[in-house]
């Protein structure tokens, strides 16, 4: 998967990794900053979904769609379909921009749009990657878990840069019977769920 990337692919993530370390040293404001996961983050999240069953792919917080392109990797080993949601419409220009340089744009289908009002169109959701306002982590959570696979999987980034946002979060998580959960110490920490 990795050793078959394409130099499409390698130079568009190449581009977004400079503006996103450029817009944390320059004081860009928040809203329009990547904030997007590191590359290590994206490889461990693209050989999680390449293991994921057959079913949906979802993507929540889809920014300039450097995570979509290391889950599109995944997508175009397993087969599986993905979707990705963003609410804002210049970062939904930016994500298509990405996916079409990269090769990718047949294999992601991007909707301007808040997910919790799309997700439960979602009944086999075999992967889910939660990178969105931390504040709406739990409702879209609950809006996923329900439609996972057996063996599916919901992935939340930032789980350790934001613990104190996510503490309440991550207790829910670990007490859910439906599912195995581990955090996991890569980039800002991404929580880990499978359905059981």
């Amino acid at each position: 998967m990795f050793h078959n990337m394409s130099k499409s692919i390698l130079e568009r993530m190449a581009y977004l990794e400079g503006i996103d370390s450029r817009d944390r040293l320059d004081g860009t404001p928040t809203p329009q900053r990547m904030r997007q996961i590191p590359p290590e983050t994206g490889k461990f999240l693209a050989l999680l979904a390449a293991s994921a069953p057959k079913g949906d792919v979802l993507e929540i917080g889809t920014s300039a769609g450097y995570s979509s392109l290391w889950l599109a990797l995944a997508c175009r080993e397993t087969g599986n379909r993905m979707t990705t949601f963003e609410v804002l419409e210049a970062k939904v220009r930016l994500a298509q921009e990405s996916l079409r340089l990269a090769g990718m744009r047949e294999a992601v289908q991007v909707i301007l749009g808040d997910a919790r009002q799309y997700l439960d169109q979602y009944k086999q959701v075999a992967f889910c990657f939660l990178d969105i306002e931390k504040g709406i982590y739990q409702e879209c959570y609950e809006l996923v878990v329900p439609n996972l696979v057996r063996g599916g999987m919901l992935c939340a980034d930032n789980v350790i840069s934001h613990q104190a946002e996510l503490g309440a979060f991550l207790e829910h998580a670990a007490a859910d019977e439906r599912v195995d959960a581990l955090v996991v110490p890569i980039g800002k920490g991404v929580l880990v769920c499978r359905k059981a």
